[in-house]
Parts: structure tokens; C-alpha cells; sequence
């Protein structure tokens, strides 16, 4: 069944009381500004609530505004992103305040047709800007909202598909009344998020418009929304290398363009090396080592792949002078590393203290 139906207009109303009385206390919904909307969207998007709060409230006393967004150094950014992951968000985040202080005066406009120009903006990341910080009637629809209609108009229709997103944003489009459009749009994705939850988890006792919806009706809740299945992920061996020289482990600089693109990390290596085999990669970089320790596995899920790691402990001299290196602060405070590597880098802080 297609979202394309009717809406009944008491389902919109209904929505926007129970969002006035059941709202989370959320600190991107207090002060609410162009800026801090479109800041808290990014940081949500793949990322948990409890999760990105710490990092929107550090972000947003670090780059209060549009201006210090364009003029932030690269690495004091992804230091600030630091854990979240997908770090493109922030990188497009720049490229998107660059643009508004070019070409906007450092004003963020409310045409979602003209935000969605603008770099890292998308429809939905548009319509949560537009909708919930100006009041543009604009639909913003993600995988809360997409359950959450799938559900109540019973449609089995597939998620996965661009084509039935974009029926979605038809549907939540006639559903936004004439006042209220930011509590509206936010009603949304709080029904989603705690109430209309994936799964067996969903709580049809405490959801405001259970009276209209088709899928409680037809016993089919538990099982909506469908999305086709998703291909495997590609499983990916890497050894990773801390090289130690005097207490500082030796950092390099991944590419500009592809996976964790820009950010800071240990010397690694595809496949599992061994050690004869670490111990030739270490000298192939100007390392020659001493003392060799095998460390722990670990594995980090990508969403389109899997590394599986093994790692090695090296400690000796570098003949590059030129290279960089951390001590355990400056791995604190300074350099950005992705969690990928986060199992190494406990290792490499608790070295420290031995």
C-alpha cells in the first residue's frame, strides 16, 4: 500500500497536544535558532540522543555562530566531532558555513528549496531547518517518521526505496497544519523515537493517535515498516601499528577523499602481518624497532564494512624527523583519531603510565 492517501486532519492535532505535553527536555529545543537547529540535525542523524548531547553543548560553546563554524582549523573540528563518526557531517558542516558567510551575510535561509543547495543539506535535513526554525510548512522525514507512517496508514510499501520516501514527504506535507508547524514536525520524530518504537518494543497504549492507526488495527505493528534487506558488509583485515619512540607514538594523515577522510591515525597495514612482517612494514617507514608486542584484536563496524584488526606494539627509533608524534595529552587533546581505532588508543593512553 502506497503513504499516498487522505490525511485526517485530527491526527495532525492530536499529534501537536500530545508533543506539548510529552516533549523531552532537549537542549537544542531551548534558544531555538536557525544555527543550533541545523547543528543538533547533523550530530542526530546515525547518532543517539543521549549520545550527541555533551557534543552539541561543546560544540556550540566552541562555534557559537555561523562565522566561527567558517573559520574553524580542520583539526580543531574533528577533534570536536572526535567519537561521533561519520565525519563527513562535519566537514560538509564547514563547506555549508563557508557558503552562508560568502553568499548569505552569515544568515541561514528558510527556503528549504534553497537550503537544500547548500553542502550536507539534504530534503530532510532542509525540512527540519525550515520547519522547526522559521515555521515553513516543509516535511522532514527519517527513519522515525517513516515508521511511524508506515504504520499508521499500514503500508508495506519498502522504506529502502527513494520513491517511497518521497511519497512520505508527500503524505507528512498535507498532514502540517497551519500553525504550529515546528511542534508539529517535532511530534513526529518524538513519536518515533518513544513511543512508536522498532520492532516488538512499540507502545500503542501511550500513542496519541493509536484511533487512526491502521496497523494496530490490522495487528501488523510489530512488522511495519518494511525494508527490503540490506547487502553484507565487507569484512576487512588490518594491522595496526603504535609506534613508540621516547613515550610519543608516531601519527599519520589519512587521504582527503574517502573513508574517514582528512582525520589523524595509527600506521596500518591491510591484512594480518605478521611479526617479521610488522617489523619490516615499521622499517619501511623509517622505524626501526627494538622491542616487539603483539596486541589485542578488535573489529569496527562500518555501516558498508568490517574491519577486523590485530596490532602491534613497537617500540625503537625513527629516522624521520620530519614525522608526527603524540604523547598521551596531545592524543587527549590535540589530534582526532576515529573510534575505528579507539581500542589502540586506550592502549597507547595506559602506556603512558606504565
Amino acid at each position: 500500500m502506497s503513504f499516498f492517501q487522505v490525511p485526517v486532519p485530527e491526527v495532525s492535532l492530536a499529534l501537536v497536544a500530545w508533543y506539548k505535553e510529552n516533549a523531552r527536555d532537549l537542549p537544542w529545543r531551548k534558544d531555538v535558532t536557525p544555527y543550533r537547529v541545523w547543528v543538533s540535525e547533523i550530530m542526530l542523524q546515525q547518532t543517539r540522543v543521549e549520545a550527541v548531547k555533551p557534543y552539541f553543548a561543546r560544540f556550540l560553546q566552541a562555534l557559537p555562530d555561523v562565522q566561527s563554524l567558517a573559520a574553524a582549523d580542520d583539526d580543531f573540528l574533528h577533534k570536536l566531532w572526535e567519537g561521533l563518526g561519520y565525519y563527513s557531517r562535519v566537514r560538509n558542516m564547514k563547506k555549508c558555513a563557508v557558503r552562508l558567510v560568502e553568499d548569505f551575510g552569515g544568515v541561514m535561509p528558510s527556503d528549504p528549496a534553497v537550503l537544500k543547495t547548500l553542502p550536507g543539506i539534504g530534503s530532510y535535513t532542509a525540512g527540519a531547518v525550515a520547519s522547526i526554525a522559521f515555521g515553513v510548512p516543509a516535511p522532514a522525514v527519517d527513519g522515525n517518521v517513516l515508521r511511524v507512517l508506515s504504520r499508521l496508514y499500514n503500508s508495506h510499501a519498502d522504506i529502502a526505496q527513494n520513491a517511497v520516501k518521497k511519497q512520505a514527504e508527500e503524505t507528512v506535507l498535507q498532514m502540517i497544519p497551519q500553525t504550529d508547524v515546528s511542534a508539529f514536525t517535532q511530534s513526529l520524530f518524538e513519536l518515533g523515537a518513544t513511543v512508536c518504537l522498532p520492532g516488538g518494543d512499540v507502545k500503542c497504549e501511550n500513542c496519541p493517535v493509536a484511533a487512526w492507526c491502521l496497523a494496530k488495527q490490522n495487528g501488523t505493528a510489530a512488522v511495519l515498516p518494511y525494508h527490503s534487506a540490506k547487502p553484507a558488509r565487507k569484512r576487512e583485515e588490518h594491522t595496526v601499528f603504535l609506534l613508540r619512540e621516547n613515550g610519543r607514538f608516531i601519527l599519520r594523515k589519512r587521504p582527503e577523499k574517502g573513508l574517514l577522510a582528512g582525520l589523524w591515525e595509527f600506521p596500518n597495514a591491510g591484512g594480518h602481518l605478521n611479526e617479521k612482517q610488522a617489523i619490516d612494514f615499521a622499517r619501511n617507514l623509517g622505524f626501526e624497532p627494538l622491542r616487539v608486542r603483539a596486541l589485542p584484536a578488535a573489529v569496527h563496524i562500518f555501516t558498508h564494512k568490517e574491519w577486523h584488526m590485530i596490532g602491534y606494539l613497537l617500540d625503537g627509533t625513527t629516522e624521520n624527523p620530519a614525522c608526527v608524534t603524540a604523547d598521551a595529552k596531545e592524543l587527549q587533546s590535540v589530534y582526532a583519531l576515529p573510534s575505528a581505532f579507539a581500542v589502540y588508543r586506550d592502549i597507547a593512553l595506559g602506556e603512558q603510565t606504565i
